[in-house]
Parts: structure tokens; C-alpha cells; sequence
């Protein structure tokens, strides 16, 4: 599963960042994983840096993000949001997770449903 946060999120950002309605360039950015919340319990996330400016798509000038963020939270987090769910949904039906122990149910495809559909139903952090 922490595989599988790498990928939607390194999508997300440069989709956004390459639309000129945001920025219109190339990024750099670095993800790390973060396999813990505040209180210590499991709560895997990815951090992520991210420059304040890239390159054209043409190549030929840096483009500033100047002293905004060039890309809203809450359109981003919906978006990355989409990709994962098709990401986790691809990886299930190639085989690539497993299910066992106590969460052994949601190997079984109707199991798999609910446990997917929870994440349509997850309310996103307020950004403000």
C-alpha cells in the first residue's frame, strides 16, 4: 500500500503544476512517506517539497509560483484523491495486494468494494 501513495501523488503535481491555469511548467519536487500521525498510531502520508518555480514546457525560461500556492488544496486533493482509488483498484485486480489476518474479508471482491468505496467517503482536512 505505500507503494501505491507514490505514483498518484507524483501525478497529481505534475499534471497541476504543467497546466498553464496554474503554473505551466516542469517541477521539482521530493515525496517522502510519513508512516505516523501525532499520536503515533498509523497514519501513512506523503510530505512533500516542492519548488517554488520550473521549467517551461517549451524549456526555454523559469516560471515563479511567486508568493502564492499555484495550486488550490482542496482541487489537488480531489484529483490525487480519483487517482489513488484507480491505482488501488488496478493493483487489486492484477493481484498486487493481500489481504490477511483480521482484514482477510476484503480480498473478496464485494469486500474490496466497501472497503474502496470508504475512501470516496473520506471528508478531506480543512485547508484554511
Amino acid at each position: 500500500m505505500y507503494d501505491l501513495l507514490f505514483q498518484p501523488v507524483s501525478e497529481t503535481l505534475m499534471e497541476f503544476a504543467k497546466d498553464p491555469k496554474h503554473l505551466g511548467a516542469h517541477i521539482g519536487f521530493i515525496e517522502i512517506l510519513h508512516t505516523w500521525g501525532q499520536s503515533l498510531m498509523d497514519r501513512p502520508h506523503i510530505y512533500c517539497l516542492v519548488t517554488g518555480r520550473g521549467l517551461s514546457t517549451d524549456g526555454c525560461r523559469w516560471i515563479s509560483a511567486g508568493k502564492r500556492f499555484f495550486i488550490p488544496v482542496k482541487v489537488m486533493s480531489a484529483f490525487f484523491q480519483g487517482k489513488f482509488l484507480d491505482y488501488l483498484k488496478g493493483s487489486y485486480k492484477s493481484g498486487g495486494l493481500v489481504f490477511s489476518g483480521v482484514i482477510a474479508h476484503i480480498s473478496e471482491s464485494y469486500g474490496f468494494e466497501v472497503f474502496r468505496r470508504q475512501f470516496y467517503h473520506m471528508i478531506l482536512p480543512d485547508s484554511s
